[in-house]
């Protein structure tokens, strides 16, 4: 097995999320290691739907786990759940994401996702960003998606824990949900980390990747 630490060189990325918790659940773990080996990574952080309690609670979420890394969170309010009946602003609001900013690794949701606000924005990333290192990160959930990634980024126990617990105490507003729980990411993360070897790992999809 191939392992790749950080990409040489990567300064910026770009996080892309349709909901408030989104970013943490699929990748939280990945940006708390490289943020921890370089603190000069500079992250974009992009909530689509965030409203009401959600809005407070993502922007708090972000901000620790960003911690003194250069960070910039943006939320947006579109209708959660109603991302492809907006799909014109979507895409409109996408297009000013390069303004300024060429981002080196670009984590988004895995394109074949259920959720129909998952799959709009995966499919604007590529849209949008034609010549980007993106990994698509997954969620758990209901509708029992999950497929066979081939990146994985592995996480020790500690980190694997900070992850779970930090997701669960800044999103208590889905605490009511059956899922939503600490054994859930974990167990998630712990069989990531059995298919590449290792106790704990996030994993994406990674379709395209150019090696030099």
């Amino acid at each position: 097995m191939l392992e790749l630490a950080i990409p040489e060189g990567a300064k910026n990325i770009l996080c892309l999320g349709a909901h408030a918790d989104d970013i943490e659940i699929g990748c939280g773990g990945t940006l708390l290691k490289w943020i921890a080996a370089r603190p000069d990574l500079r992250v974009r952080w992009v909530v689509f739907t965030a409203e009401g309690k959600r809005a407070g609670e993502a922007r708090q979420s972000a901000k620790v786990l960003l911690g003194k890394s250069a960070g910039k969170v943006v939320l947006k309010n579109f209708r959660t759940s109603f991302l492809p009946f907006q799909g014109t602003k979507v895409k409109e609001f996408f297009e000013t994401l390069r303004d300024g900013h060429e981002p080196d690794v670009i984590f988004t949701h895995y394109r074949d996702d259920r959720h129909q606000d998952h799959r709009l924005l995966s499919d604007l990333t590529w849209n949008t960003f034609r010549n980007h290192l993106v990994l698509e990160y997954e969620i758990p959930k209901y509708d029992g998606d999950l497929s066979s990634p081939n990146f994985f980024v592995p996480l020790d126990k500690h980190l694997s824990h900070t992850k779970a617990a930090h997701i669960c105490r800044y999103f208590q507003t889905q605490g009511n949900k059956h899922w939503f729980a600490e054994e859930t990411f974990l167990a998630l993360m712990r069989l990531r980390g059995v298919e590449c070897a290792t106790q704990y790992a996030e994993a994406f999809y990674c379709r395209k990747l150019v090696c030099a």
